[in-house]
């Protein structure tokens, strides 16, 4: 008495009766101590009272915390500040259902998450009455490998303990961890795993047992229980103080015979769900689904704590199908949020150093094997080629859904091994019921299934192999012929292809990785795109070698092809971080054409935020859409020749880039921004990179520009000798704009070679200072000035005075649609008659009648006379003329007239 105290002495004799077969002395002494109980009842209900309000500050302290998986010492986060609601459903879903969700991807999948939301019922509903008013005994949480199942169990201990939670239903809450139960090997009671949760000497245990109405027991993981539960009736235990083994203790609670009234809350993978239906009855059955797209973004602001930080890493993730899909699930949110944020805290760009989507995957596989008991650490690498060997042959199949028949063909039929990777669902059919087998999504087979082609067989694999021997040759030549279906598993196959990944692989797990497959995917790019002029055409291959991270790979794959063209695509942040790579990483690629595409910026900028202000919204798009396409044009490695960026939408933000791009880039010749909006200040910024460059072609047609761009333009044709060609046609200049690039085409140092003013609204008031370059400019041999429809007859006369100039070495001009008549032809005839360079003129869509033509015609006819073709409109030849030109080309045979007549 004096060692133990007078309660727990009696406790101890009790325990010692019990364990010599003295039940009934035993049973007399615990009825002499509740009788003593009763009559002591106002003392021991205040010292209860006491006790219960310290266990709940107990339970509080244990519970409030959350330790991440690479946590520091010292590294703690509160389960309240990083805990975000899971849809949960109280239904079990058809066939069709299932596959459906199975399948979806991105917003298809956040559709079908939404629609489940909708039904979602809480936790602190779980005991509510059912329709006919009965309270659940036994309530089962079933979900998949890391849906949230402990951290949901973990938040029912926190909330209660706060008094948040079944406040009127329960005075106790026991968490009962299972993988622990496995530990165990000594005999024990129901009161001593009890007491395991109890911080205080003399805890009032037998007043819990005098109601255990009262009492809850959360067991968690009883998917991962090693032993058997399958004891005989005469084996349980019926006293809450008798001890046995730890099965036959959980067994008799299951089965009600101890503590007949307590109350169960059971977690789960579905996996385990036919053997718990033999050992539990009347069970309330909810099914974890994991987060909706609302949820996930919550999960981010509490991961981060900072909205800043959690708007830009959601709306990149939000751009990654695979990744933002795989968010339902809140293990993988919390991969993907810890590798975000790890980049972050480094000052890395997110677009630029994230890891792929098979980066992810593998992450997630170690997080599933380091969370594992030892036992089934052993069998995963006996268990896991089986496992690819089931997925390979699903995909080939096109089933997602296994029978029993599959699992045990494939020597999956182990009771440790499945729950980790595969989802039992069972589906009523007729009268009966059966199971059917799952990944937790398509994607995680088709990354198991790529798992398959790179894994060496040994001896035993290749004995036990059910699965048909598949080459990866036969894998990428299907995929290149259907060009959708296999499309991630192929891309996960190049993602395992990374040298980094395939040393994880084999340290972390174990498992020996086949040599020399880079060579044959590097040789399947160029089947993929057969064109003869060494073209790619779409982004599908190159999202593959994306996938792979491994730049000498790139280099080898697209070693034959120089050109890559997009047109009429919208080209989403991750298609632009996959060219990006492509671009940088490809030395080879000369020429780039991207037309009528749309840069998207991440779509989520514009939603309704419950976190961040709009303003800050707003921010986060501050790079410009072609920002990343930029990134890799200033990579070294990039030798980049041609690239053009037609109606793309391009605003003066993006020239900003363009800009940086120019001043690094010494390989760049031509640059096409034709009809994007970039206004005069875009242009204004771009002219100060193309100064500082090689750049030789530069066209900046129809991009709403006025002549307050054109000072800067005239600054970079008096100082730029490379430049040789200016295109500024369709855009609004005037007279005093073209005056202005007069200046610097005047200049001794302007090499420019072709200047394309068509539809510029200037009139012929300027054609002075256009026949004064004339004279001047020895290297100007193009001249285009069509479509300026106020140019007339005069203006035409000046210029035709800097023509017959000796110094005019202008071999083509262009006078298409500019109001001439017959009164410019003279002028024109003079010079076609001297001009010892001009070898094409373009007179088309103007009214210069017969007379006009025949005027040209004694220019044409005249011995010194160069030109080689004449473009005319089919409603300037008339009979007569026709045999004007008739008479010409008599004389000149060599001459082109185009008039469709």
């Amino acid at each position: 008495m004096r060692f133990y105290g007078e309660d727990t002495a009696v406790s101890v004799a009790i325990e010692a009766l019990m364990k010599i077969n003295r039940r009934d002395t035993a049973a007399k002494l615990r009825g002499e101590r509740e009788k003593d109980l009763g009559l002591n009842k106002i003392s021991l209900d205040l010292t209860e009272n006491d006790y219960r309000v310290k266990y709940r500050e107990y339970i509080f302290k244990e519970y409030q915390y959350i330790i991440d998986r690479n946590a520091r010492l010292g590294e703690t986060v509160t389960l309240n500040s990083r805990y975000t609601k899971l849809i949960m459903v109280n239904e079990h879903r058809h066939e069709k259902e299932r596959e459906h969700e199975i399948m979806a991807m991105g917003q298809r999948h956040a559709e079908i998450m939404k629609k489940q939301a909708i039904s979602s019922i809480t936790i602190d509903s779980l005991f509510n009455p059912n329709k006919n008013g009965q309270v659940p005994e036994t309530v089962v949480l079933v979900g998949a490998a890391g849906i949230g199942k402990t951290v949901t169990a973990r938040k029912i201990m926190l909330d209660w303990a706060a008094g948040k939670l079944y406040q009127e239903n329960f005075d106790y809450v026991s968490y009962i961890n299972c993988r622990e139960l496995n530990l165990l090997t000594n005999d024990k009671s129901v009161a001593d795993i009890i007491l395991k949760n109890y911080p205080i000497n003399n805890a009032p245990i037998e007043h819990i047992f005098m109601h255990p109405e009262k009492l809850l027991f959360i067991i968690d993981g009883f998917d991962e229980l090693r032993f058997n539960l399958d004891q005989p009736e005469s084996d349980l235990c019926s006293d809450p103080w008798e001890k046995k083994a730890v099965e036959v203790i959980l067994g008799s609670l299951f089965r009600r015979t101890v503590l007949r009234e307590c109350y169960l809350i059971i977690t789960t993978r579905p996996i385990a769900l036919e053997k718990l239906r033999q050992h539990v009855k009347c069970a309330y059955y909810a099914e974890i689904l994991g987060y909706s797209e609302e949820d996930r973004e919550e999960y981010f602001y509490k991961f981060f704590g900072n909205d800043r930080q959690a708007l830009h890493a959601f709306n990149f993730i939000s751009e990654n199908e695979v990744l933002f899909t795989m968010c339902f699930v809140p293990i993988m949110c919390w991969i993907i949020c810890t590798v975000l944020k790890q980049q972050m805290e480094r000052g890395e760009d997110l677009v630029q150093t994230s890891k792929t989507v098979t980066g992810v995957y593998i992450l997630f596989l170690f997080c599933l094997k380091d969370s594992s008991s030892s036992n089934l650490k052993l069998q995963m690498q006996t268990q896991m080629r089986r496992l690819c060997s089931l997925a390979v042959d699903g995909i080939w199949e096109q089933k997602i859904l296994f029978e029993e028949k599959d699992i045990k063909k494939h020597g999956l039929d182990q009771a440790d091994f499945l729950p980790l990777f595969l989802n039992e669902n069972i589906f009523q059919r007729d009268i009966g019921s059966v199971s059917a087998y799952s990944f937790i999504h398509l994607s995680f087979q088709e990354f198991f299934a790529a798992l398959f082609y790179v894994l060496e067989e040994d001896e035993d694999t290749r004995k036990d192999s059910v699965t048909p021997k598949r080459e990866v040759n036969t894998l990428l030549a299907y995929y290149g012929k259907s060009r959708h279906y296999l499309m991630l598993t192929v891309r996960f196959l190049f993602g395992l292809l990374n040298e980094n990944r395939r040393k994880d692989i084999e340290e972390k797990l174990g498992y020996k990785m086949l040599p020399n497959l880079k060579t044959d995917v590097g040789t399947w790019i160029s089947s993929f795109y057969p064109s003869a002029n060494n073209q790619i055409e779409d982004l599908e291959a190159l999202y593959c070698l994306y996938e792979s991270q491994e730049e000498q790979l790139v280099k080898n794959a697209l070693m034959h092809f120089t050109k890559l063209e997009l047109r009429g695509k919208l080209l989403t942040p991750m298609d632009q971080q996959v060219l990006s790579f492509c671009v940088k990483s490809c030395p080879q690629m000369k020429s780039l054409l991207i037309c009528h595409c749309g840069f998207r910026l991440e779509s989520h900028e514009e939603k309704e935020f419950q976190g961040p202000s709009k303003q800050l919204c707003q921010e986060q798009g501050t790079q410009s859409p072609i920002y990343l396409l930029c990134q890799a044009l200033k990579e070294p490695n990039c030798k980049l020749e041609t690239l053009k960026l037609w109606s793309c939408n391009l605003t003066s933000s993006c020239f900003e880039d363009l800009n940086s791009v120019l001043r690094k880039n010494d390989s760049l010749r031509e640059l096409d921004l034709g009809d994007n909006v970039p206004g005069d200040y875009g242009v204004q910024v771009l002219c100060e990179g193309v100064k500082q460059s090689k750049l030789e072609r530069l066209g900046l047609w129809s991009c709403r520009l006025t002549g307050a761009c054109c000072g800067d333009l005239s600054a970079v044709l008096s100082t730029k000798q490379s430049l040789i060609e200016l295109e500024l046609g369709h855009n609004d200049v005037g007279d005093f704009a073209v005056r202005r690039l007069c200046e610097g085409l005047k200049h001794p140092n302007c090499k420019l070679q072709r200047l394309r003013l068509w539809w510029c609204k200037f009139t012929g008031t300027c054609c002075g200072d256009l026949a004064a370059v004339l004279r001047s400019n020895r290297s100007l041999v193009e001249l285009e000035l069509g479509g300026n429809e106020h140019l007339g007859d005069a203006g035409v006369q000046q210029l035709c005075e800097g023509l017959k100039h000796p110094n005019c070495k202008l071999q083509k001009l262009g006078l298409n649609d500019c109001d001439l008549t017959a009164g410019c032809c003279r002028e024109l005839s003079i010079v076609l008659s001297t001009s010892q360079t001009l070898t094409e003129l373009d007179l088309r869509e103007n009214q210069l009648g017969h007379s006009g033509v025949k005027l040209l015609c004694e220019g044409l006819k005249h011995l010194n006379c160069k030109l080689q073709k004449l473009r005319l409109s089919r409603h300037m030849v008339q009979k007569e003329t026709k045999q004007e030109l008739g008479a010409v080309k008599e004389i000149k045979a060599g001459l082109v007239i185009e008039s469709n007549w």
